[in-house]
């Protein structure tokens, strides 16, 4: 019995240095895992953009294909990390067609107001062209219709900051039924059938301005408003959802003056505003508005602009 319990008390002693340890190897992950999840809960800063209803100028399709081409730019805009929509943007705008119509002088004209209500970007447009071609094949005793869908849609894009155009560009969103995966048999109601290729088409056109407006937006410079003063507390127009964190420091800056040419009378561009001083994050206040403290300078006030340091 003794020399088996000199055989086994190694093997125990093993198992039991094993065991002991085992807690220690399991708690580095653990911590990683931790200190990964900080990390990810770091918010990315957002622009605002003011998302005006897009309008279809072609006689076919209606207003159903101006709403399916809205949504659908708002649905996957959304999905970036990039930009925020300001649910306000269009009453301060108007839509599409009214832009349009102006000849796009109303954006300048309200440029400030959509610099005080924190909007970065606006974006506009129309469904230029919609139409369908069809034609038949006979496959055996079934004669099948086969269509395609050709829509042409134009987006502009409008930095408030900078007061001009980002860019403005047609795509086409060109199909054929076989995107779909089904035909169009004869006895089927071809108008709601040529109406849901529409729909699908305008959807391609527009998910194609995506990449091209998140990689304009990222080069843009956020800007943010101080919407009151109360004590010592300093009150500003963007929050957790827009991306700010707790601790950020932002500059204060004035508002930029426009830069005339004096020969052609064509504006320039918007000079950079003067640094009155800076803020901290303190808080969160509200659905996105933050409360800060005077960091460092003085004489902020209501109205004044604020960016990332």
């Amino acid at each position: 019995m003794s020399h088996h319990a000199t055989i086994i008390s190694p093997i125990l002693m093993v198992l039991f240095l094993f065991q002991s340890c085992a807690p220690v190897m399991r708690r580095r992950p653990i911590s990683q895992a931790s200190n990964l999840k900080k990390v990810s809960e770091f918010n990315p800063i957002k622009k605002k953009i003011a998302l005006l209803s897009f309008y279809n100028e072609s006689p076919i399709g209606g207003d159903d294909l101006a709403i399916v081409a809205t949504e659908e730019f708002r649905r996957e805009i959304g999905r970036s990390r990039e930009f925020i929509i300001d649910p306000e943007g269009e009453s301060v705008f108007g839509s599409s067609k009214e832009i349009y119509a102006g000849g796009g002088v109303k954006l300048a004209q309200l440029s400030r107001k959509a610099k005080m209500s924190g909007v970065n970007v606006v974006i506009f447009g129309r469904i230029k062209e919609a139409r369908i071609r069809q034609k038949s094949d006979e496959i055996g005793f079934v004669r099948k219709v086969k269509s395609l869908a050709e829509t042409y849609v134009e987006i502009k894009a409008y930095d408030v900051l900078s007061n001009k155009e980002l860019f403005s560009e047609t795509v086409d969103g060109n199909i054929s039924d076989d995107n779909l995966k089904f035909y169009q048999a004869e006895s089927e109601d071809n108008l709601a059938y040529r109406q849901e290729l529409l729909r699908y088409s305008v959807r391609v056109a527009v998910r194609k301005f995506i990449p091209k407006v998140i990689k304009v937006g990222s080069r843009l410079d956020w800007m943010g408003r101080v919407a009151k003063i109360i004590g010592t507390k300093i009150y500003i127009n963007a929050g957790r959802v827009s991306g700010i964190n707790l601790g950020d420091i932002l500059k204060v800056i004035t508002e930029g003056q426009e830069v005339f040419d004096p020969e052609s009378g064509a504006m320039i561009g918007v000079s950079q505003g003067e640094v009155k001083g800076t803020l901290e994050v303190v808080d969160y206040l509200g659905a996105d508005g933050a409360v800060c403290i005077l960091h460092s300078g003085g004489s902020v006030t209501e109205g004044d602009f604020v960016q990332l340091y």
